[in-house]
């Protein structure tokens, strides 16, 4: 018995020996296999081919909607709010009366200057009739002097006389004049109980942006009633930094989107620009106008806009993710096919457009590391993801 159990731990050594041994052979192969010639380590690496493509120069900026034009309706006089014939929303016609402020004592007003009017009126026809009287009394007596009937001092005071009628006939027709005057100008302010849309020509139309007061509210003069829009064009203001600002000039052309409408792109063009930047975010505003025929912008939206500098046609390029930078210069890891090998080579960059950087110089060909470089150095192995072909174990099934 005891023979036989010595047999059996034997035999259990020389197959953990056995076992142990076959695990590293296995081991050592795969180890081998990732080593080059020279007994480096080759590094896992994914690869991307170097590219012509077209690439542009952009800028990108965000910013706010604004609307072409906006502008406070308010009234003229003062008031109670007696009737408002609009609210937020409602397209209102040039012209249109928007609103209306009592009007009693307005009418009051028109009805007494009227009245003014008439007695200054009746007052010059009085005085126009004493002054023909004392006329005709001038030249009887001045005839009468003549015939040396009437004395001098006669003929002076029927002239005095005649030149009194004659100015009071003057302030007669001045205080006319100043009723009328008064007449028109309550005539005015009772027309100013009617609030109307009044506008330049440019657009037959505009909407209502807000409303600040409701009827039956006690207004001052100026005090803000609707605030009125015109969305036709919207006009998309950004923030440029001073490298941006002098490549961007009035009539360039300009891209916008926004996140309220994905997928639809807008186009637009500069139309102003700032003279000078603002000396705390040394920025300066850039102003877009955007035809809005739908009126799908809306004022306040927040927007991102794209302006094509210059464009780059049929270059090299490379993904963005290939660049490297060594030494403080900027290279790309190409592949030797042959050698299987990493070669660091300098480049100098272009423009960036999304997910890919143009290649200046020099001319490259072939593929390009695009992960996995910052483990490599000039030279080293490689082996590339997805090129690795399955080898045949080189083993004989037994038959």
């Amino acid at each position: 018995m005891k023979r036989v159990l010595f047999y059996l731990g034997v035999f259990a050594v020389v197959a953990a020996v056995v076992y142990f041994t076959v695990q590293a052979t296995g081991r050592s192969d795969k180890s081998a296999s990732r080593r080059g010639s020279g007994g480096a380590v080759a590094v896992a690496v994914e690869v991307a081919p170097v590219q012509k493509k077209d690439m542009a120069d952009e800028g990108r900026f965000t910013g706010s909607l604004l609307p072409r034009s906006r502008f406070v309706v308010a009234p003229k006089v003062a008031g109670r709010l007696n009737k408002l014939a609009c609210d937020v929303g409602d397209t209102v016609s040039r012209g249109q009366v928007l609103a209306e402020i009592e009007d009693e004592e307005f009418v009051q007003d028109v009805a007494q200057a009227e009245a003014d009017l008439a007695i200054a009126r009746a007052n010059l026809t009085e005085s126009m009739a004493m002054l023909d009287i004392g006329r005709r009394e001038f030249e009887r007596v001045k005839a009468m002097r003549q015939q040396k009937v009437s004395s001098e001092a006669e003929v002076d005071a029927a002239q005095a006389q005649y030149k009194s009628r004659e100015a009071k006939t003057e302030v007669s027709k001045a205080q006319v004049l100043q009723k009328e005057a008064a007449l028109k100008t309550s005539r005015i302010r009772l027309s100013y109980t009617k609030i109307q849309a009044l506008w330049d020509e440019t657009t037959p139309t505009r909407l209502v942006g807000e409303r600040f007061q409701d009827v039956g509210a006690m207004l001052s003069a100026n005090t803000p009633i609707l605030s009125l829009l015109d969305i036709r064009m919207v006009i998309a203001v950004v923030e440029v930094v001073e490298r941006d600002y002098f490549r961007i000039h009035v009539g360039q052309e300009a891209l916008i989107t926004t996140g309220a409408l994905p997928g639809q792109t807008f186009r637009g063009k500069v139309v102003r620009m700032a003279p000078a930047l603002d000396t705390e975010t040394r920025q300066a505003r850039v102003e877009i106008e955007i035809p809005n025929p739908d009126f799908l912008l809306k004022p306040g939206m927040f927007v991102q806009t794209q302006i094509q500098f210059s464009q780059h046609p049929n270059v090299l390029a490379v993904p963005a993710s290939a660049i490297v930078s060594r030494e403080g210069a900027k290279g790309v890891f190409l592949i030797d096919g042959e050698a299987r090998k990493a070669v660091l080579t300098k480049v100098k960059t272009g423009i960036t457009q999304g997910d890919f950087v143009e290649i200046a110089s020099p001319t490259l060909a072939g593929d390009v590391v695009t992960m996995g470089h910052h483990l490599l150095e000039d030279g080293s192995p490689v082996l590339i993801a997805g090129a690795e072909a399955e080898k045949p174990s080189g083993r004989k099934e037994a038959k």
